[in-house]
């Protein structure tokens, strides 16, 4: 009887014990940021797919398990762009271990002239583990859209730029939207709250 009876208990603290682990990726929990955002209450970026620059079609799920900072621009991008990418990965720097769970993923709003391979070589000469994603000219109006995200071609002499919507879009490794980040934070403030979406999951 003694055995029957340590057996319930060892069976009942298994179940408290999947509880606690299951409160600790509870998707609805609200954390509270120092500097960005808080987002969890959108739903964004659900039903995207476009292509990374292997020509393989991705989604959201397909980053499962990190935490994906999405955000938009174009490599023509004179100064927003190349600042954030830059304070992504001195971020993803600055989390330390934690740091490889982080995946930035750089959406073209310019696939124009944003090919395969321009994007490739763009994303990685900030870090080896960024990846870029792009669609047709109606693939990412759409998702854009899906992110409330604002862009417009501007015209510049013989050519264009554009001006577009700067926040870094941050999921928890759920899936679930968490943070914006503005890009007047800097590397070290982003650090602290992407360290603080970890804490959910």
């Amino acid at each position: 009887m003694s055995v029957l009876l340590s057996r319930r208990e060892v069976i009942a603290g298994m179940g408290l014990l999947g509880l606690g682990m299951l409160a600790g990726c509870d998707t609805r929990g609200q954390l509270s940021y120092k500097y960005g955002k808080d987002l969890s209450d959108k739903i964004m970026g659900r039903t995207f797919k476009l292509k990374d620059t292997e020509g393989n079609v991705r989604t959201l799920s397909s980053y499962s398990g990190l935490m994906p900072m999405v955000f938009f621009g174009f490599t023509q991008c004179p100064a927003i762009c190349p600042t954030t990418l830059a304070r992504a990965a001195q971020a993803k720097k600055l989390m330390g271990r934690d740091g490889d769970r982080l995946q930035v993923i750089f959406i073209t709003l310019d696939p124009e002239r944003d090919t395969p391979e321009v994007l490739d070589a763009y994303v990685k000469a900030f870090d080896p583990s960024f990846v870029a994603l792009y669609g047709t000219l109606e693939q990412t109006a759409a998702t854009a859209k899906e992110f409330d995200v604002f862009y417009e071609k501007i015209p510049s002499g013989s050519t264009y730029t554009l001006s577009h919507t700067a926040t870094s879009f941050v999921y928890d490794s759920r899936g679930t939207l968490r943070l914006g980040l503005s890009q007047s934070l800097t590397a070290q403030e982003c650090a602290e709250d992407l360290l603080t979406v970890m804490e959910v999951c």
